[in-house]
């Protein structure tokens, strides 16, 4: 098959405290779920070395799973700079590594990758972990939502290079209807 049908997408919830990360087959119309972790980064007091650990387990995840693409969510507007500065340096680490490795990388935010996930851009995460759940028939707790947020990016992605735009287009007040609207998402 070529790479066009069969690939893995590495997805990424950046993150200076927790990262989180999911791992997406797609081969032809399936999508299969390969991993689902977190790297925790809190046993250490330096920013700058919490980005080398980033940058190390990004590299090991290329290397271990040789991704096609990167999906990694933007990071959000906040309130406090210093935070905002801080999880836009664990996001280019994260992209980094990739581009080491030259793999192509694509960024969506937050409310991009609800809205794709859910078709709602205002969802909850526990909504975005309850629907891939059925898409990619899986079982999580709620501690992994980091992790269930990355491979969101990652689902996310796969939607829009399909050209997935209805739940762009659309929005839908409950699931049911999200699903009659969009039967492929059931699984």
């Amino acid at each position: 098959m070529s790479k066009a049908t069969d690939k893995i997408i590495l997805g990424i919830d950046p993150g200076t405290v927790i990262m989180g990360f999911g791992l997406l087959h797609i081969k032809g119309s399936e999508m299969k779920l390969i991993e689902l972790d977190v790297i925790k980064l809190n046993g250490e007091d330096d920013h700058t070395l919490r980005l080398q650990k980033i940058f190390a387990a990004v590299t090991a995840l290329v290397k271990k799973h040789k991704p096609d693409e990167f999906a990694i969510e933007a990071p959000f507007f906040g309130k406090n700079v210093q935070s905002m500065l801080k999880l836009g340096r664990a996001q280019g680490v994260a992209m980094a590594a990739a581009l080491n490795f030259d793999i192509p990388i694509f960024e969506y935010s937050p409310k991009k990758i609800k809205l794709s996930i859910t078709g709602n851009g205002n969802a909850a995460k526990e909504q975005v972990a309850a629907m891939l759940q059925q898409i990619l028939k899986f079982t999580n707790s709620n501690r992994f939502l980091d992790a269930t947020d990355a491979l969101a990016v990652a689902v996310c992605h796969h939607f829009q290079s399909k050209g997935h735009t209805a739940s762009a287009k659309k929005t839908y007040k409950n699931w049911g209807a999200f699903l009659t609207d969009n039967p492929d998402r059931k699984g």
